[in-house]
Formats: C-alpha cells, sequence, structure tokens
C-alpha cells in the first residue's frame, strides 16, 4: 500500500511539474486549453473503443467462447479512460496508450502475468457452470 501511495505521490509531482513547464512554454491559458482537448479526444476515443470491446465480448459469448481477450480490452480500455479523465499530461500519455489498440496490447502480457499470480495465490476464482 505504501508503494502505491508513494507512486501516486510521485505521479502528481511530477505532472505539477510538467504543468509548470508547458505553462511557461506555450502559455497557461494555452495548456489548459490542451488539457482540455485531450481529455475531450481521449474520452472520445475510449468510449468507441470500450463499446466496440463490449460488442466483442457479446459476440465471443453468443458463439460460446470464453471472452478472456475481450475483458482485458475492456478492463484496460475503463483504466485508459480513467486516466484521461484526469487533468495531466503523463495521465493522459499512459491512457492514451490503454485505450488505443495498436499500443494496448503492449499491457496485456502484464495483466495476464498478474491474474496467473492471482489465480496460483487462490485470490481469483473461475466460477464454470
Amino acid at each position: 500500500m505504501r508503494k502505491i501511495l508513494g507512486f501516486i505521490i510521485a505521479i502528481g509531482l511530477l505532472e505539477i511539474a510538467i504543468f509548470i513547464l508547458v505553462g511557461k512554454g506555450i502559455g497557461v491559458f494555452n495548456t489548459l486549453l490542451l488539457i482540455i482537448l485531450t481529455s475531450i479526444i481521449g474520452i472520445t476515443v475510449a468510449k468507441k473503443q470500450g463499446l466496440q470491446s463490449v460488442q466483442n465480448i457479446q459476440n465471443s459469448l453468443s458463439v460460446g467462447e470464453p471472452p478472456g481477450h475481450a475483458m482485458i480490452d475492456t478492463f484496460l480500455i475503463f483504466i485508459g479512460g480513467i486516466l484521461l479523465v484526469l487533468p495531466g499530461f503523463l495521465t493522459d500519455l499512459l491512457g492514451f496508450l490503454l485505450v488505443i489498440p495498436f499500443t494496448r496490447k503492449w499491457f496485456k502480457p502484464a495483466i495476464y502475468l498478474w491474474l496467473r499470480k492471482r489465480m496460483r495465490n487462490g485470490q481469483v476464482f473461475i466460477i464454470r457452470r
């Protein structure tokens, strides 16, 4: 828990430093516009990708396949959408990377590894009917 709190504080401080640098470079008003613009674009892309991902889950279920990959995509898009709503350039960058299909695949191995570790430790249960 301390590691997570330390990470969040470090990201917050880094975001503030980037705000100051960008604000000095392009001005405060333009910096605020850029933050708002990236959030609007990000939310739009996240919504489109999220709907596509939910449709992929439904398609997998309709043909009797497990929707594992589509569920991981949906989870990553959800996290990316949250990051895009938060003000900041680092969070926007990470949010875009999680939302865009081409770059989202870079994060999937880490999610699969995390899930496998949880399953081995008995922290994740799969119920089959």
